[in-house]
């Protein structure tokens, strides 16, 4: 058992059964809001965003509408407490701007890595600072990843995480959770190596919250690891474009797919996932921190 041992007092699914309820859970609950937001004009037929306005909305509405089902899921279902989903622990804020500050560096690394192998050109340096508009749209979208990364991390490290291993055990649900994680975020045709760095980034994001015992570090990490791609560089967040001048040097992609990840930005190279193995194997050799024990002293 992981984070806060409280017995739940409702039904926990079967081990198999829990990915599918969590496939469920995000697809019923987000699908008629992507819908509405192509009809409102806001997205194209693939679902991207068409503008920066848009952008923070994709961010906010349906992953809105994620984090309430799966609350509702846990807090009705299975009757648990939030503490038991990873939302625990003293420090809260300061974990999360520590996990923020090293997601962005660990994104700054991978950007690095791939512009030293010869994989992008620099073509401008600091193009936002010639908008104000741009700079407040950059800013605003922080809080916007902060929200939609918080809530994938609610939802799989936080949730099916912990409830599949109440259910079984750590193993089962790392596994779990990564390969429900890595079917969310699968797209028709795209590279192995793509669907292979979404199940690492599963993994690593596992480990760290098995290590730290919450969630409130790793969802400053993926929120710090996504904005930093969508705005520091001009480059694609997992296929997306934010609509905006590039924060810090506009890069262009001048390597081969496998270096700069192509369609799918710095998340698709091969350097990446490398670097995301590293990671994991590093944070799993780390012990973990233990829950408090069920009577123990402030308990």
């Amino acid at each position: 058992m992981i984070y806060e041992p409280t017995p739940h007092r409702g039904w926990l699914p079967f081990v198999w059964l829990a990915p599918v309820i969590c496939i469920l859970l995000v697809a019923l609950s987000s699908v008629p809001i992507d819908f509405l937001m192509e009809h409102w004009g806001l997205v194209d037929a693939k679902g991207d965003p068409l503008t920066a306005a848009a952008f923070c909305l994709f961010l906010l509405l349906p992953f809105a509408t994620m984090a309430a089902a799966t609350y509702a899921w846990s807090r009705y279902v299975e009757r648990r407490a939030l503490k038991t989903l990873g939302l625990t622990g003293s420090g809260r804020l300061r974990k999360f701007l520590g996990g923020l500050a090293i997601g962005i560096a660990m994104m700054g690394l991978a950007i690095s890595a791939i512009w030293l192998a010869g994989g992008y050109r620099v073509e401008a340096g600091f193009p936002a600072f010639a908008s104000a508009s741009s700079l407040a749209w950059i800013a605003l979208l922080l809080p916007c990843f902060a929200f939609q990364s918080g809530v994938e991390e609610f939802i799989f490290r936080g949730w099916l995480l912990s409830s599949v291993t109440r259910r079984w055990n750590l193993v089962a649900g790392i596994v779990a959770t990564s390969v429900a994680f890595t079917f969310l975020h699968y797209s028709p045709h795209q590279p192995l190596r793509v669907t292979c760095l979404s199940f690492l980034f599963s993994v690593f994001a596992c480990a760290w919250a098995r290590r730290a015992n919450s969630i409130w570090g790793v969802m400053g990490w993926h929120a710090g690891w996504n904005w930093f791609a969508g705005v520091g560089f001009g480059v694609p967040i997992t296929g997306l474009d934010a609509h905006l001048p590039a924060l810090l040097v506009k890069l262009v992609p001048i390597g081969p797919d496998y270096l700069t990840g192509g369609f799918d930005g710095p998340e698709g190279s091969v350097l990446t996932l490398a670097m995301l193995v590293i990671a994991s194997l590093s944070v799993f050799a780390l012990p973990a921190n233990e829950p408090p024990r069920l009577g123990a002293p402030g308990v």
